[in-house]
């Protein structure tokens, strides 16, 4: 019995000394397996970002390692000859919201294939991402830029614009790394030591400590086999809710009660320059996206359940504007869809608008055919 105790005291001490031996080595060398992706490989790129919280019925997951999303998608194929590439970026209405990927702006623009003035192909990458920050947009284009973009198209709405909303996404406090050098760069009125930014102590950048990461880099390739045998990444309910269209008499918006000017200590303007900035010889073109206009009750007051009217007039306006000032090229299309074709919010739209949107952003006059593209 002695001898049995001794035994497996040896092989406990070895295996807790092997533990922290490949501990230590990990921690040491950091691997960075995001890389090693399946997909563009084994499975075909994903036409959208991975977002989701319900792999069995979407094959999709979120997670918030940068790198591994954007080896997953599409874009990290290499740029053929003949390519014009055209990076869409916004919130979930580009992601594309209870759409399917070919009924998303991005699949619908790429269905009507556009070409440039000398023949070469307009293809379109959805870079859309659920949840509203321009700041988040500004990391993606950071993300976008080494695939070699001809033109970015950026759509953006007021929500995505308060200072108070820039660091809610955990895309963006699980990346501080990737965030705070933009923020210093720019000289954002962003906090880099803001408590919300994740910052791993050595143990949690361990083995043991990245257990859930890890995982989820599994997982991530996992779903691609159920991706690539249905394209499905988004579980779309047979009935989709509809958006608010009676309003109580409020004109708050956000925790502000009150009309109040919404200049540059409310809103990120600084971040839309940032992004435009960073764009460098790339052209920025700023779509200010088609909203919910209600005609219900109180909608002399509120054009939709997120908008006051005197908190989107104004931002229009200065968005408007800032284009002007900055000689930005931009497209206002924020009463360009007919208000049936938005469905849960007052930015999401139905297979049909998003068709109406790419006829616009598409057209014969739309921002794919102009000098842009030449």
């Amino acid at each position: 019995m002695t001898t049995t105790w001794h035994m497996l005291g040896r092989i406990l001490l070895k295996t807790t000394i092997l533990l922290v031996l490949i501990n230590g080595f990990f921690l040491l060398i950091t691997p960075d397996l995001s890389g090693l992706s399946l997909y563009n490989h084994l499975f075909p790129g994903r036409l959208r970002l991975p977002y989701g919280e319900n792999p069995a019925q979407s094959y999709n997951l979120s997670l918030n390692n940068l790198d591994a999303m954007m080896h997953s998608h599409l874009i990290s194929q290499p740029k053929a000859a003949d390519e014009f590439r055209v990076v869409l970026l916004g919130d979930s209405g580009v992601w594309g919201w209870f759409l399917e990927n070919e009924d998303t702006l991005a699949g619908q623009l790429n269905q009507m294939g556009l070409t440039t003035a000398d023949g070469q192909r307009i293809v379109v990458y959805n870079l859309g991402y659920p949840l509203m920050s321009l700041s988040k947009d500004l990391l993606l284009l950071q993300e976008a830029l080494p695939h070699e973009p001809d033109l970015i198209l950026w759509l953006v709405t007021l929500q995505s614009f308060p200072w108070s909303q820039q660091l809610e996404p955990p895309l963006l406090q699980q990346n501080p790394e990737r965030l705070i050098p933009l923020i210093n760069q720019y000289d954002l009125a962003l906090n880099p030591n803001d408590p919300r930014f994740v910052r791993p102590t050595p143990w949690e950048q361990s083995i043991i400590g990245q257990r859930r990461a890890l995982a989820d880099l599994l997982r991530l390739q996992l779903v691609g086999v159920s991706w690539a045998a249905t394209g499905v990444d988004q579980a779309i309910p047979a009935e989709i809710p509809l958006r608010q269209s009676d309003f109580a008499a409020d004109v708050s918006w956000l925790d502000y009660p009150e009309p109040l000017a919404l200049d540059e200590t409310i809103l990120a303007w600084a971040v839309l320059q940032a992004g435009v900035t960073l764009a460098g010889d790339v052209p920025v073109v700023l779509v200010n996206e088609p909203i919910f206009v209600s005609d219900g009750e109180n909608s002399d007051l509120r054009y939709n359940a997120w908008y006051p009217r005197w908190a989107y007039d104004d931002y229009r306006e200065r968005l408007g504007d800032a284009a002007a000032v900055h000689n930005w090229p931009y497209l206002d299309l924020w009463d360009a869809i007919p208000p049936a074709e938005f469905t849960d919010s007052p930015v999401h739209l139905t297979a049909t608008g998003v068709g109406l949107l790419a006829g616009i952003v598409g057209g014969e006059r739309g921002v794919l055919t102009t000098d842009f593209t030449d």
